[in-house]
């Protein structure tokens, strides 16, 4: 979606055109799989934050643009709500002490985010969703000026004819300790535009792929999914309700949402998707996404994807690359061109932003090392369960966090936290090991990862602690929510993992 996209009004005779390109450029693809036209095998990685911006009470910031206007960074960009940015870091290889320069970069890139942000009386944070958010931040009117939003937020609202509704409760069994006692929380909230899209702020991680490793690595990472989410929760609250321990997940699945209510009665597949089986190739996964969902932006190129390829030349596949962009699988497939070779990466869309560098580079690290281990094993995890049982686990570790309960083949339904601490870290070790990951870098970000169990912290038990222990010193959710910004922030800035956040 990174395209410069102008408002315009679709034809059926345009939707046409666009079937026909896109269908020649899948095709154009599967030749390209086949014969193996992709940039070779090596360990590189790529890397997108989304941050917040607050101004001195903690709510949001309108002012992405401004904040650009004062910034000389080049991989800093607007994002779609206008209290939004993203940091793009290079790519970079894995192998060596790699990983501690992404840590400072990413320091880096937020810093300067925040300097710029400061001088307009603001503050840039990562978080997975903003909790001070109100119901007015989610009108259309608080869509970054772009055209690319602006068209794309109406061809949602047209495909599905009537407002987007929100609706999540907070799971009964995640209520424990000091916030017992109440009815479950609830949010609904009929939305007419794509807004609350933007309060999902992520962190994205890249690995480019060859075609014949790429089935492997995906369904790795489909089968951790749901323990990427557990460990890394950090979007407990939303519009003042306190609902999933990573609410962004449900969230962003109805904020883009394009079926009336009478399609999800038939079964129609929601626009953020999960997947329904186990990859086969990196074709199938284009294929499924062109044979299930229509187009929203039916902008047609005139290149031949075909005369490309006769020419010794990578395609753009520009239709495809485009749909692609418009289907929000949280383990995605992406095609692109860089200096004129064509590149395959799976793009990871589970996590959640924040809270601090170092909480960010080791839920990286833990992916990547487990991953490599997963997808070179003997008997694979996709071997063993179902499909259906990876699903499973990822609304659990969505809703539950460190408290879900996961099914693991050779193991049974283990809490996520004893099943990374009983069975995951060390593959995560092999891992980046198998990578050349340097063992003191290894380590620093997987004992991250292990403290948080240990301790069981994330930055969602942390923001739900905080706020009952305001709340029991008599503020209202809001004022609580206001002061746990505040030391959100502290700690954030201060890059100390979360699991050694104090709570007073």
């Amino acid at each position: 979606m990174g395209q410069h996209l102008t408002a315009t009004l679709f034809t059926a005779s345009d939707q046409a055109r666009y079937r026909q390109r896109i269908h020649r450029c899948l095709e154009a693809f599967g030749t390209m799989v086949t014969e193996g036209r992709f940039a070779g095998a090596e360990p590189s990685t790529g890397v997108e934050i989304e941050l917040a911006l607050v101004d001195e009470d903690m709510r949001p910031a309108m002012l992405n643009h401004a904040v650009l206007d004062r910034s000389a960074s080049d991989v800093l960009t607007s994002e779609l709500g206008r209290w939004n940015l993203e940091i793009n870091l290079p790519p970079r290889l894995l192998p060596g002490a790699t990983a501690r320069d992404l840590e400072q970069d990413m320091l880096d890139a937020t810093w300067s985010a925040g300097d710029c942000a400061r001088d307009l009386g603001a503050r840039a944070v990562t978080i997975g969703i903003l909790p001070t958010l109100a119901a007015e931040h989610l009108a259309s009117d608080q869509l970054t000026e772009d055209p690319r939003y602006a068209l794309l937020n109406r061809q949602m609202l047209t495909a599905r004819g009537e407002p987007f509704r929100l609706d999540i409760t907070e799971p009964p069994a995640s209520r424990h300790g000091p916030v017992d006692g109440g009815p479950a929380e609830h949010l609904v909230l009929d939305v007419d535009s794509i807004a609350p899209e933007a309060a999902c702020t992520s962190l994205q991680l890249h690995l480019q792929l060859t075609p014949d490793l790429f089935p492997a690595y995906w369904n790795a990472a489909q089968a951790i999914a749901g323990l990427q989410v557990a460990l890394a929760a950090n979007s407990p609250f939303l519009l003042g309700r306190r609902l999933w321990a990573e609410t962004r997940i449900p969230l962003f699945t109805q904020a883009v949402d394009t079926r009336p209510v009478e399609l999800r009665n038939q079964g129609v597949r929601p626009r953020v998707w999960f997947g329904d089986r186990w990859a086969q190739s990196a074709y199938d996964l284009f294929e499924e996404n062109v044979r299930y969902f229509g187009s929203l932006l039916p902008l047609a190129e005139d290149e031949d994807p075909f005369a490309e390829l006769d020419a010794g030349r990578a395609p753009s596949l520009q239709e495809l690359r485009l749909h692609n962009g418009t289907v929000w699988r949280w383990n995605r497939p992406v095609y692109d061109v860089a200096d004129g070779v064509a590149h395959l990466r799976l793009e990871n869309r589970v996590l959640p932003a924040g809270p601090t560098a170092v909480d960010a580079v080791a839920n990286a690290m833990f992916f990547y090392g487990l991953i490599r281990a997963l997808a070179e094993s003997d008997r694979p995890p996709w071997q063993l369960m179902s499909f259906d049982a990876a699903e499973a686990n990822f609304t659990a570790g969505a809703r539950h966090g460190l408290e879900a309960a996961l099914y693991w083949p050779g193991i049974g339904t283990v809490r996520a936290d004893e099943l990374v601490l009983r069975r995951m870290l060390p593959l995560a070790q092999e891992g980046l090991a198998a990578w050349g990951v340097d063992s003191e870098a290894a380590d620093r970000y997987l004992s991250v990862i292990e403290q948080r169990c240990v301790r069981r912290s994330t930055g969602a038990t942390w923001q739900v602690r905080a706020v009952a222990a305001a709340e029991r010193r008599g503020l209202d959710r809001g004022n609580a929510v206001m002061e746990m910004m505040k030391r959100y922030l502290e700690g954030m800035e201060a890059n100390v993992p979360v699991h050694d956040w104090p709570l007073d």
